[in-house]
């Protein structure tokens, strides 16, 4: 049996438990291994961090902003980021309660480590002396999870981000990393539809979309756009809600932001690989489109009111 499809059956059957989140956060923790804090994820989330803060800064002050992130995860990488940039505020909601102050702990030291390791020379326009130098002083291990969050102005929510208790124009920047493509397509398009509300008249949005099929970053057997080759029924039967793909491509998220009046002012694109598109046999919500739009493998959506 494939690997990717002994972890689809796994996840599936995890989906029907109760605490299904938690119990696919220790089948990847200890089964396959791919949410530990390890550095190529802290990397790539300070990559996020970096675009995020340089598209914004841009046009923006970041003195007292007020961010919002979509997607919380383990690690909070990113709200810490954002914080010691100058963020008055720096809100993150999820819909399952997955950040403990175990992982908090180990975001914080990991910023110490890097930043004692002078490896984090990136931010050195971004973030603030005086934040740094708290970050530095904090002994994470010796407080607990509420004045943890505390310390990086952290608000961090569990619930459904279709309905924010903010009032309109309560947000400068809300943000995201490779969580659309887990969100079916008609909640997203509420979950837009409420930030839209949140978002102040000069805010801006930042959103990373990961258009893979994630089963391929487990099983080298198959490739990116595996995912394409089953019909809306039999992907339904694959899929889980535990961690599920929307298979949504470029096109599909840009028609989202046009039907809701959400101007993209910018976007970046790993143009993924097309030849690996040829000669598969696509299922028919993607058969006859074009093979420039499905084989993008990645995106970055920055749009304002």
């Amino acid at each position: 049996m494939k690997k990717w499809v002994l972890k689809a059956l796994i996840q599936k059957f995890i989906s029907f438990l109760p605490g299904s989140h938690r119990i696919n956060f220790w089948f990847q923790k200890y089964i396959t291994k791919g949410v530990h804090l390890s550095d190529s994820y802290f990397s790539d989330k300070l990559m996020h961090a970096e675009d995020h803060l340089r598209f914004y800064t841009k046009n923006h002050s970041l003195a007292g902003i007020r961010t919002l992130e979509l997607g919380t995860g383990w690690y909070p990488v990113v709200p810490i980021s954002l914080y010691l940039a100058g963020a008055e505020s720096v809100s993150t909601i999820d819909l399952s309660r997955l950040m403990n102050q175990e992982a908090l702990v180990a975001t914080v030291q990991k910023f110490q480590a890097w930043l004692k390791e002078d490896k984090l020379k990136q931010f050195k326009d971004f973030w603030r002396e005086d934040r740094l130098q708290q970050l530095m002083i904090l002994e994470a291990d010796k407080l607990d999870f509420e004045s943890l969050l505390l310390a990086f102005n952290l608000d961090y929510r569990v619930g459904d981000a279709r309905h924010l208790t903010d009032a309109d124009a309560s947000f400068d920047l809300i943000h995201s990393n490779n969580v659309f493509e887990h969100i079916y397509p008609q909640i997203l398009k509420e979950i837009l539809m409420e930030f839209k509300r949140v978002l102040k008249p000069q805010g801006l949005m930042s959103h990373f979309i990961d258009m893979s099929d994630h089963f391929a970053h487990l099983d080298s057997s198959i490739n990116i756009y595996n995912f394409l080759r089953f019909s809306e029924s039999a992907w339904q039967t694959i899929d889980n809600s535990v961690q599920p793909q929307n298979r949504l491509r470029l096109s599909d998220y840009e028609a989202m932001y046009a039907d809701l009046d959400l101007p993209i002012l910018d976007k970046k694109v790993r143009p993924g690989e097309p030849d690996k598109l040829e000669g598969m046999k696509l299922a028919a919500p993607y058969k006859g489109r074009p093979t420039e739009d499905l084989a993008i493998s990645h995106a970055h959506l920055i749009n304002s009111l």
